[in-house]
């Protein structure tokens, strides 16, 4: 992606995340109805309402669309440039009011998230970057934390992983511990340098990640699977293993950890 097109991709990024902030402004965090899909996680109005304006607003000929509230359609697989898309990370926080929930949007060429954007409409709280762009946080330049050791670091946990006791196998790993719904708005806090790192034991889809992934990486940090690969995006079954992230320098500390605490799982089929 040459330095035009990511400029252009990017103000289309900031235009959906602004379309999807407007319509954030109808609902009110823990007073709206609720349903729920397969597997008991809720899906609203809100929901919806987001992913069919990010179509309107992202969407262009040529151009592959995957969202967690569209139906999949795999002629995606066809095209080289696709968007990956979550209308709202953190559903479950919404519904109860915690203002911990976002809108993610990623832009893939060949498998490889190159732009991104994520916006807390609670917080208003935007970042938005590309990899040969670096990321801004609410507008002004941001960094990945450049700590060098895991010794303190602020490490931010999911909720539901904390709330079944997944996490307390790194009670005494010396690091603080901060439970944080919507990986999607985790994974932007890293990018930003506001947390030190975060890594999910539980496997995600591609829309959960890509937009948080290439955000962080295009602030100096890193992003992989548990298992140590690179994300690739677009795939046919985009269901992938838990993901780790952080500044650049807790890459080998933090593998090692997750290593030695046999956190490692293979994705659910």
């Amino acid at each position: 992606m040459g330095d035009s097109q990511s400029l252009e991709t990017l103000k289309r990024i900031e235009s959906a995340l602004e379309a999807a902030r407007e319509i954030f402004h109808r609902f009110t965090p823990g007073e709206i109805a609720t349903e729920y899909k397969s597997g008991l996680d809720p899906v609203t109005e809100a929901d919806r309402a987001v992913d069919a304006a990010l179509r309107r607003e992202l969407l262009r000929e040529n151009e592959g669309w995957l969202s967690e509230e569209s139906g999949d359609d795999l002629a995606r697989l066809e095209k080289s440039r696709v968007w990956v898309v979550d209308p709202l990370d953190g559903t479950r926080e919404f519904v109860a009011g915690v203002p911990e929930f976002c809108v993610s949007i990623a832009f893939v060429e060949n498998g490889c998230a190159v732009a991104g954007g994520i916006c807390n409409p609670a917080t208003d709280e935007i970042f938005l970057g590309a990899l040969d762009a670096g990321i801004t946080y609410k507008g002004k330049p941001a960094h990945a934390s450049e700590r060098r050791s895991l010794a303190g670091a602020v490490i931010l946990a999911s909720r539901s992983e904390s709330s079944r006791g997944e996490w307390k196998q790194f009670e005494s790993a010396g690091f603080e511990v901060r439970r944080t719904g919507s990986v999607a708005y985790k994974l932007a806090r890293v990018s930003a340098g506001l947390a030190d790192a975060t890594f999910t034991l539980t496997p995600k889809h591609e829309w959960d990640v890509a937009a948080g992934v290439v955000l962080v990486q295009s602030a100096g940090g890193f992003a992989c699977t548990l298992d140590g690969q690179p994300l690739r995006c677009n795939q046919r079954a985009p269901l992938l293993s838990g993901l780790v992230a952080g500044g650049s320098f807790l890459q080998a500390e933090l593998m090692t950890l997750l290593r030695d605490h046999h956190a490692v799982r293979r994705p659910r089929r």
